[in-house]
């Protein structure tokens, strides 16, 4: 039997390990152990509030909106390798978080890390068959939705307040959600959008 040196048994180690890639909260709140964290772009597919929320910040009644990725475009995120050990574990807990209602569906995607390697990943797409799916809404349609929603977990505005501070942090300058969040406010004058860490359904977590 022929034998294998160490380093390309650490080699083979880490081909056979798993990818995941996020474009939302997993960007700086993860969740879980990961041994990598590269910048990554993804092609085909663009951040937008595309989904209505209907518990955490919204009602049913009066539904807000949260991210996803629609088609089209571009979008710059973080991809996390996970060891093969590992990846059980944190597949599970990915279906937990992004899952309680199934407004995403899960998906191998392809992205260019910041190094020009291309690496398949997991990550959640939303669902364009769900009920909770808004579709490509005008920007005012979106302001109008979110301005005033709130639901179980806090106003819809502070949601997105909270998504564009933390991109900026990533160094990401998304104009498009910023020029949103300045139609939103322009509607909502009356409260201060609060900066807030929790973490709900639907409200994209990728």
């Amino acid at each position: 039997m022929e034998a294998v040196s160490e380093g390309e048994g650490m080699r083979s180690a880490v081909m056979a390990d798993r990818w995941v890639f996020g474009y939302g909260s997993l960007m700086w709140r993860p969740g879980f152990e990961w041994a990598e964290r590269h910048t990554a772009i993804l092609q085909g597919r663009r951040r937008a509030f595309c989904i209505y929320s209907v518990h955490h910040r919204g009602t049913p009644e009066r539904p807000g909106l949260v991210l996803g990725l629609t088609p089209g475009g571009s979008v710059r995120g973080i991809a996390y390798r996970v060891t093969t050990e590992l990846w059980p574990e944190v597949r599970a807990y990915l279906r937990e978080r992004e899952q309680p209602t199934e407004t995403y569906v899960e998906a191998e995607v392809r992205v260019r890390l910041g190094s020009g390697e291309k690496v398949s990943c997991l990550t959640f797409l939303s669902d364009t068959r769900h009920p909770q799916w808004a579709g490509n809404l005008s920007p005012e349609a979106q302001a109008r939705l979110i301005a005033g929603a709130r639901g179980l977990s806090g106003r819809n505005i502070d949601y997105l307040t909270d998504l564009v501070s933390h991109l900026r942090q990533e160094g990401i300058d998304d104009r498009s959600l910023a020029a949103l969040l300045s139609r939103v406010e322009a509607l909502e004058p009356d409260e201060s959008p609060v900066l807030s860490d929790g973490m709900s359904e639907g409200e994209n977590r990728l």
